[in-house]
C-alpha cells in the first residue's frame, strides 16, 4: 500500500468546468458539496484506504525560526499557500493508478447548479522511509 495526498485547489490549478467560485453557491449548493466529500470518504473508509481528509480555511499565516525568541509571522509571501490550497485527502491505495482513479471520482464533486465541478485535483505521493534492515 502507499500512502498519497489529494489536494484541492483554490486556484493554481488549470480552471475546472463549473468554475464557479464556493462563495456564489447557495447554502444548498455547499451542503450537497460536503455530503459529497463525506460519502466519498465513508465510501474509502470501508475499503480501507482512507486516511485522513479535511478542509482548510481561507486564514493562515507564514512562520518560520527566526533565532531566539518570537517567531516573525507574516501574511506573505505571495501567491500564498491559504489561497491556494482548499482542503486534502490521505488515502492509502494499493497502486499510484488507483490513487487517479479515486482523484477522478473526486473530481465529480458538485458545484454550482449541483453539476460536478470537474476540478483539478493534484496527486501526490507521500515520502516513505526506507525500510530498516537488520542482522
Amino acid at each position: 500500500m502507499a500512502k498519497y495526498l489529494l489536494l484541492k485547489h483554490y486556484r493554481g490549478a488549470p480552471a475546472p468546468v463549473n468554475d464557479v467560485p464556493m462563495d456564489q453557491w447557495s447554502p444548498e449548493e455547499i451542503s450537497a458539496h460536503v455530503q459529497f466529500m463525506h460519502d466519498f470518504a465513508a465510501r474509502l473508509e470501508k475499503t480501507g484506504e482512507f486516511v485522513d481528509g479535511q478542509a482548510l480555511a481561507p486564514e493562515g499565516a507564514w512562520v518560520r525560526y527566526d533565532g531566539e525568541g518570537r517567531p516573525p509571522v507574516t501574511d506573505g509571501p505571495f501567491a500564498e499557500t491559504k489561497d491556494l490550497i482548499a482542503g486534502f485527502m490521505v488515502i492509502d491505495v494499493d497502486s499510484h493508478e488507483r490513487a487517479v482513479e479515486l482523484a477522478g471520482e473526486l473530481s465529480a464533486a458538485p458545484g454550482a447548479g449541483g453539476k460536478p465541478i470537474h476540478e483539478w485535483l493534484e496527486v501526490r505521493p507521500l515520502l516513505t522511509s526506507p525500510p530498516t534492515i537488520t542482522e
